[in-house]
């Protein structure tokens, strides 16, 4: 029987004000002020959570691209991470290369629309950035950067998808970890949303396959009550019996319980039972699968407005144990409880 060793997952959770990077940088250290080194294995932060989210187009989020391990988010989670002996991962607004530049999609443009920053070797608007994930050791290195592969809305008019999932095999007790953005929970285009049994699940799917053991997704998720949802109301009512996540009350200091439901039925195949769900991920993918039995699953969110939408908070941890036909919610964040969370668990 594998020996079970403690996980501290922390999350960073408050409401970033839009283009005020340093005192959204000041804000989380004073966060963070108490926190003693060695004291926790992982720390995570939301989505774009220093430069805020809601950018109308490239030309308004330009001024706040970052370059990778100089820029102002890489900079705090090094001397974070370095501060504390752990792994720090935030999300921030990355600056390509000119070598990385697209061209922007003609079905995004509108005569009428935004202006963009150009490529100057082209007439062609250009993507300017990526929605980006970085992840720091504990000696204050750049171990990883993710950027975001399934984009949403707020993203397409300035940022350029990634090329997939990865998955970074840390040392004990993270073990293989993948980390990824918010709407990549969801469907990626050009495929639909099929049905609860069929997904597709491109996520879960990349976990099961790759063996992870920790999933971290850094997220700008909106409030359920919003209407800002990818998926229609409509599917919500048909995620079928044993995917509820139980929590009570509707406070301010209580997670939204419609977006902790909707990100566990996003995560169905990990933790179904030998059900159709099951049967077709089997079927397909028999040759490589080597998935774990048991996924911890950390979302870190913010909350707060911007631009007339307002952000769900209620970041959690949860465990999916493959079969067990119920995701296991450990903790939860309040929808507007600002603060520090450590959350320990147990890993295989």
């Amino acid at each position: 029987m594998a020996t079970m060793v403690p996980l501290r997952v922390g999350v960073v959770q408050f409401a970033p004000k839009i283009g005020k990077v340093q005192a959204n940088i000041a804000k989380a250290q004073e966060l963070c002020k108490g926190l003693t080194p060695r004291s926790v294995d992982i720390l995570c932060f939301p989505e774009m959570i220093f430069s805020g989210y809601m950018f109308p187009d490239a030309a308004s989020i330009y001024p706040y691209l970052e370059n990778p391990r100089t820029g102002p988010t890489s900079m705090f989670c090094s001397e974070l991470a370095r501060r504390l002996e752990c792994y720090v991962t935030a999300g921030f607004p990355e600056r390509l290369e000119h070598s990385d530049l697209q061209p922007l999609p003609t079905t995004s443009a509108t005569s009428d629309g935004p202006q963009h920053p150009t490529d100057t070797h082209s007439s062609l608007p250009a993507l300017v950035g990526a929605n980006t994930a970085i992840l720091y050791g504990p000696t204050g290195e750049l171990l990883s950067l993710y950027r975001k592969t399934n984009l949403f809305r707020t993203d397409v008019s300035w940022a350029t998808a990634g090329h997939g999932f990865t998955v970074i095999d840390l040392p004990p007790p993270l073990g293989k970890t993948t980390i990824a953005i918010c709407n990549d929970l969801n469907v990626q285009a050009p495929a639909v949303w099929d049905s609860i049994e069929h997904g597709p699940y491109e996520l879960a799917r990349h976990c099961m396959q790759e063996g992870t053991r920790l999933l971290v997704v850094l997220n700008a998720w909106l409030k359920s009550d919003t209407d800002e949802d990818e998926e229609s109301g409509d599917e919500r009512k048909d995620e079928g019996e044993g995917s509820e996540v139980d929590v009570d009350g509707d406070s301010h200091q209580q997670p939204d319980r419609s977006v902790l439901h909707y990100w566990a039925v996003r995560l169905r195949p990990t933790w179904a039972g030998d059900n159709e769900t099951e049967k077709v991920e089997r079927s397909e993918h028999q040759t490589d699968l080597n998935e774990p039995n048991d996924l911890t699953v950390v979302l870190c969110n913010r909350f707060g407005h911007e631009g007339g939408i307002t952000f769900a908070g209620s970041s959690a941890m949860f465990l999916m144990r493959k079969g067990s036909g119920r995701p296991q919610l450990l903790d939860a964040m309040g929808q507007k409880e600002e603060g520090v969370k450590i959350w320990t668990t147990s890993i295989r």
